[in-house]
């Protein structure tokens, strides 16, 4: 999502919470991703993280108080939420939550949040019973009612020792909300959309297995730019991949190529556009050992059955006037072997890459394909962030999308 991010005007606001650590955190990765980015703390913040530290994060003057001297790089707070193209409350404690809601201007956090005429995310962290207090519950929804983007805390490991609701969000979850308030469109609004993603495996028995080396990063990076440009329900259909599910996208695991087909069936007719990006395993053990295959009992050669074809399936049961993005690996004649599995499965697009090309293998953060489509037309797509990459292809296949 870094292609998001670049040269974004980011304006961070710390409240006084141990969560403070993580904002530094934050702060760097933004910078990092190309956004320029302000800080402002509460006097308790700085109790925790001293701004020094987050000047030098952000490379920028830090904020703390409402009549601090003017300097080169001054600003008061009508020139911060003026900067700001979307700012970030981060920890919000249930006391900056409690001001908010109220509309209390006495310090220089709060003051912003009146005056900013940009989208607000506040994102709390605090104890669980502070957070579950009906009073904390009520100026959230309150904060939701008036338009400030809420994303709530998890689940886990308190400052406190204690196991409960109440923890930030980690670092790329806030960034992934961050991109999705400034958004790049809307141009898949009201649409549903499927992603099939990953590796399928095929058991010979409880410990071995025939699969690939597909990583899901591709299948999720699109998900996540799905959701990211406005579509109203995201399915990701996905093998064995350690990666955390994309907000807002419904996530269905599966594991093998007839489990992610039963995934398909009732999907394939309700969506209207479908990226088929998972690397689905074209062969399966015929027979499964219900215990381990010793190695003596292992012959030379492994009787292979072949799996469902989702690809087709989805082709000819998908929603009328749907599109259709199909993905083809190939290590050889790439341009010619993806137009013929265009015209044999009938898509609108084929995504085609080969993954003997440097930063276009498994895995990795980035990729280079050339995109294909049904017109004969092909537009070549360089190396780039997989996240760049899924939001170039769903603006090419959303072209095609009924209004």
């Amino acid at each position: 999502m870094d292609h998001i991010l670049r040269d974004k005007r980011i304006l961070v606001g710390l409240s006084g919470g141990i969560a403070c650590y993580k904002a530094c955190d934050l702060v760097s990765r933004l910078v990092q991703l190309g956004a320029s980015v302000r800080v402002v703390m509460t006097r308790n913040a700085a109790r925790f993280v001293g701004p020094l530290t987050l000047q030098a994060l952000s490379g920028a003057l830090v904020h703390t108080d409402m009549f601090e001297p003017a300097g080169q790089d001054s600003l008061d707070h009508l020139r911060l939420v003026e900067f700001a193209q979307v700012f970030v409350i981060v920890p919000a404690t249930a006391n900056i939550l409690a001001k908010l809601a109220q509309g209390l201007a006495d310090d220089l956090l709060s003051t912003c949040f009146l005056a900013a005429g940009c989208p607000v995310l506040a994102a709390p962290a605090m104890e669980s019973k502070m957070y579950l207090n009906p009073a904390t519950q009520a100026n959230l929804a309150l904060l939701e009612s008036r338009g400030v983007h809420i994303l709530h805390p998890e689940s886990g490991h308190l400052a406190s020792g204690a196991e409960g609701v109440g923890r930030l969000p980690d670092r790329e979850r806030i960034i992934e909300k961050i991109a999705s308030i400034l958004g790049a469109g809307d141009c898949l609004k009201g649409k549903t959309v499927l992603v099939t993603a990953g590796p399928t495996r095929e058991a010979l028995d409880p410990v071995r297995y025939l699969s690939n080396y597909s990583s899901g990063r591709m299948g999720f990076a699109l998900a996540r730019a799905a959701a990211r440009l406005g579509a109203k329900k995201v399915h990701l259909v996905s093998g064995p991949a350690s990666l955390p599910t994309p907000l807002g996208v419904f996530r269905h695991d599966i594991t093998t190529a007839a489990e992610m087909l039963e995934a398909v069936k009732p999907l394939a007719a309700k969506c209207d556009l479908v990226l088929a990006a998972a690397a689905v395993s074209d062969f399966a053990p015929e027979t499964f050992a219900p215990q381990k295959l010793k190695k003596g009992a292992l012959k030379n050669s492994l009787k292979l059955v072949r799996t469902p074809d989702i690809l087709e399936y989805i082709s000819k049961n998908r929603k009328p006037g749907a599109v259709l993005v199909g993905f083809a690996l190939e290590t050889e004649n790439e341009l010619e072997n993806g137009r013929e599995k265009l015209r044999r499965k009938t898509l609108d697009f084929i995504v085609v890459n080969n993954p003997l090309h440097k930063g276009a293998g498994f895995g990795g953060e980035t990729n280079r394909v050339a995109v294909l489509d049904a017109a004969g037309g092909e537009t070549d797509l360089p190396l780039m962030s997989k996240e760049e990459l899924a939001g170039r292809l769903l603006e090419l296949a959303a072209g095609r999308l009924k209004p």
